[in-house]
């Protein structure tokens, strides 16, 4: 467990596949951690107080008062804050540099390919205010490419980087919503496990738990879905 002294780290979330990665590592490193949730359905990315953290208007941020040196810091970014978190800790980020890159390769597959390409397809199956052939299909097509390289990199390992790793908590949140990405995870039964696997351990659990309640169907929220895709405040 963290130091009992330590002032606990501020994660500005809502319960999201990238707000999940956070809180599912500040979970698993025993972090003490409090929450502010920011309500991306009523706009609340857009206030000034969370601007001033994450200038690109997206959940998730942290604010670590106990930061290099003693001096409290700010980070912003899914990928930047589980490195951050896993160098602060030294805990599911490798200090040895091939272990390390390898890591860090998946991690960057993730925050560049998964997560986008799944986001886009979530957008075009469910909440697009017209249907567009094209584009459903671009985009699960997409996923389905992406997961067969997950799969294949499952073949002959549990995790996808060596020892489980911010990599891995990186891509779950995304994983484990495959049928909203219009998949069957039939065919992919190496990712079908690991989904399994990572979604079995306690902390992952409780990280997956934080303010679930606060989850809703945004494909039945015409209101929040103008704040989300037209990118303003309600």
């Amino acid at each position: 467990m963290a130091d009992a002294q330590q002032q606990p780290i501020e994660l500005l979330y809502w319960p999201t596949p990238n707000g999940w990665k956070v809180s599912i590592m500040l979970e698993e490193c025993g972090l003490p951690y409090e929450i502010k949730l920011v309500n991306i359905g009523k706009g609340d990315q857009f206030a000034p107080d969370f601007l001033a953290v994450s200038p690109n208007n997206k959940i998730p941020a942290i604010i670590d008062p106990n930061g290099p040196g003693g001096t409290p810091i700010s980070v912003f970014e899914s990928g930047a804050i589980l490195q951050y978190l896993g160098r602060k800790t030294g805990k599911f980020y490798p200090t040895d540099e091939r272990k390390r890159v390898e890591v860090e390769e998946w991690l960057y597959w993730q925050v560049s390919g998964l997560g986008p390409m799944a986001g886009q397809a979530h957008h075009f199956r469910l909440y697009a205010p017209e249907k567009i052939p094209y584009a459903v299909s671009r985009y699960t097509n997409e996923v389905h490419r992406l997961y067969g390289v997950m799969n294949k990199r499952l073949e002959d390992r549990e995790f996808l980087a060596g020892d489980f790793s911010i990599a891995d908590i990186a891509c779950i949140g995304w994983a484990k919503l495959w049928e909203r990405q219009g998949q069957d995870i039939a065919e992919f039964p190496h990712l079908g496990r690991w989904i399994e696997t990572v979604k079995a351990r306690p902390g992952v659990q409780r990280g997956l738990a934080v303010n679930a309640e606060q989850k809703t169907d945004l494909s039945k929220d015409k209101a929040a879905q103008s704040v989300l895709f037209g990118q303003r405040a309600r």
